[in-house]
């Protein structure tokens, strides 16, 4: 696959890889790089398709996508920390099942198994490819953004987040993500997984909500569940302090850095 784009900070410590959610990019994690580039390798890609990384020559499956978030983590040392909000943490569940050498731990944000395992919630992911075909990337950013913070979410991160919404967005590799996520169900793998995870989730999330990820923790062999207060679906850009901290406490651990 062609070289993808990416966005990186700090030059110490254990590589944290960032995988953003569908209609996203690179520009998600911008709390993060700033945030925690002084305990991490900080790196957020954007996705095949997406943002500023180029169309991938032909559909992409969810075990393409891992592919190539693995191919950075091989180009990088080999192993990373994966952070992965909404679809970006299905992509972190599918590496760390495919691909479990590469894989240290798991921060998995706002996200659900996938959404194959409901056929209408699957083909209300496939309808998010017409819905851009018809009202183009402005006018879907501005329809579907402001629901993915919380209702008291402060207008200028609303701006922010459909404006990174609408310059991410295009077919065909909108289609393939939300392709990708309509084929998923994750269940039957999740105890296969070795790796430790931390799932978090916003308590206003509006968008896969409290109940997905409390199935993802409860499937999990090694987790911890964190809900973080005052926030929506884009829990790490709304609350980015309280978000990093847990981050920064999960490395701790897993990656033994100093208090």
């Amino acid at each position: 696959m062609t070289a993808l784009h990416v966005e990186e900070a700090g030059s110490e410590g254990p590589l944290l890889l960032c995988l953003h959610g569908i209609g996203s990019s690179s520009a998600a994690f911008a709390p993060q790089l700033a945030g925690l580039s002084a305990t991490a390798r900080v790196v957020a890609w954007d996705a095949p398709g997406c943002g500023r990384s180029p169309d991938p020559p032909g559909p992409v499956d969810l075990d393409g996508y891992a592919d190539a978030a693995a191919g950075l983590i091989r180009g990088r040392g080999g192993r990373a920390h994966l952070l992965g909000v909404s679809w970006g943490g299905v992509i972190a569940l599918r590496l760390a099942s495919r691909h479990p050498g590469l894989v240290d731990s798991l921060l998995v944000a706002d996200s659900s198994p996938g959404s194959g395992r409901d056929a209408t919630a699957a083909a209300g992911m496939r309808a998010r490819a017409a819905e851009l075909a018809e009202l183009g990337p402005r006018l879907f950013a501005e329809r579907r953004g402001p629901r993915l913070v919380s209702p008291r979410a402060p207008q200028a991160l609303v701006r922010r987040v459909v404006d990174a919404m609408a310059a991410a967005v295009r077919l065909p590799g909108y289609a393939y993500a939300a392709e990708s996520m309509a084929t998923a169900n994750l269940c039957p793998e999740l105890p296969k997984i070795a790796a430790p995870a931390l799932v978090l989730c916003g308590d206003q999330d509006r968008i896969t909500g409290i109940e997905a990820s409390q199935t993802l923790a409860g499937g999990l062999r090694k987790t911890a569940y964190v809900i973080v207060k005052d926030a929506g679906h884009l829990a790490n850009q709304e609350q980015p302090e309280r978000f990093n901290a847990w981050v920064h406490s999960h490395l701790r651990i897993t990656a033994h850095l100093p208090e």
